[in-house]
């Protein structure tokens, strides 16, 4: 337990591209949904995906078989053979996804004063949970396969699969599990946020706009990455 704050230095340190990415999900999504329920959907959303990814390396599910490469054990948090950074990423990307999800499901009243078209009502809460995980599954066809090339870029090789998928070197089973992560994740949330004062509208306009936002953010940097590894054909499938 000593060794936590160190790790947790080094983390930051070795990853602060994701610790920006988390910074910019706490500032748009509080903007969005307000700080209580921000932190209530992060929380959940990051132990879903933890109990996930430490269920998939010793069980294959719900992401498929594959290990991780604990080369940088002695340098940043790792929980139970999972590194902190990679399990901490999944709600930035999920709250976004649930960000734009909202946006694209709901249109300003017609005839609305130009002041008041950022005013969006929920969508309901059905259409919004599978909206959202599908969002969040084609956010992984571009993560998924560029994080497997770590080795190529300032990543490093963090894991890999007992036998190379179809996609990219990625098994569809991945894309089954992050579907799963996404949808348990989301329900939970929503069955949390019933027992709370009721957000009938979102206004998306200041930071609030930063929690979809960052949706295209992660997509443009993760591109950004392919093409400069010469993966034009993952590029193009992702873009």
């Amino acid at each position: 337990m000593s060794d936590v704050p160190r790790l947790l230095l080094g983390s930051l340190l070795l990853r602060p591209y994701v610790f920006a990415f988390l910074g910019l999900h706490l500032t748009g999504a509080s903007g969005l949904l307000g700080w209580r329920r921000t932190a209530a959907f992060t929380l959940v959303t990051w132990g879903v995906a933890y109990a996930a990814e430490a269920s998939s390396i010793r069980t294959g599910i719900p992401f498929g078989w594959y290990y991780y490469i604990p080369t940088t054990v002695d340098r940043e948090l790792w929980i139970a053979g999972v590194p902190f950074f990679d399990s901490i990423s999944f709600p930035f990307l999920l709250v976004s996804s649930y960000g734009l999800a909202w946006w694209l499901l709901s249109r300003p009243q017609p005839g609305s004063a130009r002041a008041e078209r950022a005013n969006r009502p929920r969508p309901g809460r059905a259409r919004h949970l599978a909206l959202t995980t599908v969002l969040f599954v084609l956010a992984d066809v571009v993560i998924d396969p560029v994080a497997l090339r770590g080795e190529r870029w300032f990543l490093g090789q963090i894991y890999g699969y007992p036998e190379p998928g179809v996609y990219f070197g990625v098994p569809v089973a991945n894309f089954a599990g992050w579907a799963a992560v996404g949808a348990v994740a989301t329900a939970a949330y929503h069955a949390w946020e019933v027992r709370q004062p009721a957000l009938r509208t979102a206004v998306f306009r200041g930071r609030a706009l930063l929690c979809p936002g960052l949706y295209f953010g992660v997509l443009a940097f993760n591109l950004a990455v392919t093409f400069a590894l010469g993966e034009w054909r993952l590029g193009a499938c992702g873009a």
